[in-house]
């Protein structure tokens, strides 16, 4: 009876040992969210990387979402400098930084983000790799949120409603869009809006209509101005630190890298076009006036006229970077649309 007692307690202490040496070689891969947990990144967009980076390395690697980490311009250091593993930044936080991904933002693309993300991320790959933009980092998505358009306190019935109204913007192309419309431009990242607009900082606010449910702006807006094809759109990378992936064997690296890029971009793009209907929706549920403006509509009209030639001030941008933007601009505005014919 001893040695029966004996023999299942190595056997027990065995299965332990076996089980901790498991759990100790998983490597977990923490990535740094800016926007809050009910936002689509952290809903959609980064459970479901996390599921297919675990499925893809049978398990060796899984994902971690870490808040609180910092500013949203400060993610792309956070990673550069190995304090998260990986992470998702706006590049109009960082003026100067990643000219190039910002083609897509310019108004003219009409489509929506899934449309946008995979035209953004096949023709950087084509055209901008070889500037450089993300040395430092490994780039494994490039998606846009869904078209810009207003959330505001006042009525939107024309361009000249907009005359010196203060509005919160995001940076990149948003910043000309401000400076035609005539109005106020007050730099902020978007989950500062809410307070914002309820202390009467800002008038109103350049975003996607999600954010009517995710930062609660239908409690502090009482309008909603919804452009055919939006005013732009803003442009996001997912971005990881190398020497994590160094880290990992060559077969997890490719196990990563195969559910990343165009599939991650994608992903991420649907997810903020989905998220774009609940905001509609929420903002319909708590009573706010939207305004569907129509193609034919004087507003659009007049919007499409002050819009025209928005996408030469980025092309004088990147003037100085060796690449072809006009042939990329072109070839971007073309894929978006075959790709809603797929």
């Amino acid at each position: 009876m001893k040695t029966i007692i004996s023999n299942i307690r190595i056997g027990l202490i065995s299965l332990l040992l076996l089980t901790s040496s498991h759990l100790f070689a998983d490597t977990v891969l923490r990535v740094a969210s800016w926007l809050p947990p009910t936002n689509p990144m952290n809903k959609v967009v980064i459970p479901t990387w996390g599921k297919w980076i675990e499925e893809a390395t049978e398990g060796r690697v899984s994902v971690k979402i870490e808040y609180g980490m910092g500013h949203p311009k400060t993610m792309f250091n956070l990673v550069e400098d190995g304090v998260v593993d990986a992470s998702y930044g706006y590049h109009g936080y960082v003026p100067g930084r990643f000219k190039l991904p910002q083609i897509v933002e310019q108004p003219g693309l009409e489509g929506n983000a899934e449309m946008a993300s995979y035209a953004l991320w096949n023709v950087y790959n084509k055209y901008f790799l070889g500037a450089n933009e993300f040395e430092g980092l490994e780039l494994m998505a490039l998606f846009t949120h869904g078209p810009g358009q207003i959330h505001s306190s006042f009525k939107v019935d024309s361009i000249e409603s907009l005359t010196g109204k203060k509005i919160r913007i995001g940076g990149g192309v948003q910043s000309v869009l401000a400076e035609r419309l005539e109005v106020t431009p007050v730099g902020a990242p978007a989950p500062k809006v809410y307070e914002m607009m309820q202390q009467g900082v800002v008038d109103g606010a350049f975003l996607p209509s999600v954010e009517q449910k995710v930062l609660r702006l239908s409690e502090v807006s009482k309008h909603l101005t919804i452009f055919p094809n939006g005013m732009y759109l803003g442009s996001f990378s997912m971005i990881m630190n190398p020497e994590f992936m160094e880290y990992l064997s060559e077969e997890d690296q490719d196990a990563i890298r195969s559910v990343s890029g165009e599939r991650l971009s994608l992903l991420a793009g649907k997810a903020w076009d989905d998220s774009d209907t609940a905001g509609i929706a929420s903002a319909q549920e708590k009573g706010v006036e939207i305004y569907f403006v129509q193609k034919e509509d004087e507003l659009n009209l007049a919007f499409n006229d002050l819009a025209e030639g928005v996408s030469q001030v980025w092309l004088n941008s990147v003037a100085k970077k060796d690449v072809d933007a006009i042939g990329a601009l072109k070839e971007l505005r073309s894929m978006a649309q075959s790709y809603s014919t797929n």
